[in-house]
């Protein structure tokens, strides 16, 4: 295991060229980036699965125990306001026009995170003994033959709410946020891609919760990778993080937004996370992350701001992102 970001490159660099298979984590602010040939990893200290390609053996006779303790203890209102203030401010300031705010809110379980690995329904996972679990629903990004996509999630809405699909697609604020990300990934990906196009627009996803359903929506942005690449992996990554559906546009101006206003490290939260397998790369945004700190765990999750945002309607996604992606609804003592 190597970490630093010089070695992440040269090596991501060389193990894609001699199309040698691999896995590997980046944090949000790449300070941090962790990985391992896929020959060198041990389950014992991390297990992964994304999308089916895993070094997870299912445990048919292991049991999710219905009455599981899940308690989350978010922030008050009147502690989130003034963050989403900040952020406001510099919107109508011109400084950003979208901002990710994230906030740490304190879970109680009697899970352990190995356990929530276990169980989890979620398309992409990740545990690292004794630090953090991750449950990602949303692709970064995917490279078959010359082909790059990428799928920002960007919109959440109760399921059970009347017309719900309707009413988060038909939403002025939302609408405007998912287009102002959308472009920002189109920048991104013609960075490294010769030709880019986007190939679905604003399409649903049901994200079943231990509580309730909820509707994600997310775009497919697509490219032609052009034919020097030659699997250079290290290189494609550092151009593209962080992920703009976690940080805002325009970068720079809006991690410093981000840094000012959360006031706590993130850590491999909204980092990336994926594999090589040799011939296809696949990587996810580290969402949905429950992390060991000093003995008690934090949910860390967020929402993306723009000026026609409502405080209130902001604080309640970040509580209802906080959640465990069971695949039946278990009940669970709140």
């Amino acid at each position: 295991m190597k970490n630093t970001c010089q070695n992440f490159t040269k090596c991501l660099n060389e193990w894609g060229k001699r199309k040698i298979p691999f896995v590997f984590l980046i944090d949000f602010l790449a300070q941090k980036p962790v990985f391992w040939r896929l020959d060198e990893v041990d389950p014992s200290e991390v297990l992964y699965d994304f999308n089916g390609f895993s070094n997870y053996k299912t445990d048919l006779d292991s049991e999710l125990n219905p009455e599981f303790n899940f308690r989350k203890n978010p922030i008050s209102f009147d502690q989130y306001q003034p963050k989403f203030n900040y952020v406001l401010k510099n919107l109508k300031a011109g400084n950003s026009f979208l901002v990710n705010l994230s906030v740490p809110t304190p879970i109680e379980t009697d899970l352990a995170l190995k356990d929530i690995f276990k169980f989890s329904n979620a398309p992409y996972r990740f545990w690292l003994k004794d630090q953090f679990v991750c449950f990602s629903p949303e692709i970064f990004i995917k490279i078959k033959g010359n082909q790059i996509s990428s799928f920002p999630m960007k919109g959440t809405i109760d399921a059970s709410f009347p017309n719900a699909e309707k009413v988060i697609l038909s939403d002025p604020k939302e609408a405007a946020e998912h287009a102002t990300i959308v472009d920002l990934i189109r920048n991104d990906i013609s960075i490294v891609a010769e030709k880019v196009w986007v190939e679905r627009y604003r399409y649903i996803d049901p994200i079943q919760t231990h509580q309730k359903t909820l509707l994600q929506v997310s775009s497919e942005i697509a490219g032609v990778l052009p034919d020097a690449f030659d699997g250079e992996f290290g290189d494609l990554l550092m151009k593209l993080l962080p992920a703009g559906s976690i940080s805002g546009a325009p970068k720079p101006s809006t991690l410093q937004i981000i840094k000012d206003a959360e006031g706590y490290d993130r850590g491999y939260y909204t980092g990336v996370m994926g594999y090589f397998d040799g011939e296809n790369f696949e990587s996810a945004v580290m969402i949905r992350y429950i992390e060991n700190l000093h003995g008690k765990l934090v949910f860390k999750s967020g929402g993306g701001i723009t000026a026609k945002s409502d405080a209130r309607s902001e604080y309640q996604e970040i509580i209802d992102k906080v959640y465990l992606p069971f695949a039946h609804v278990p009940t669970p003592v709140l």
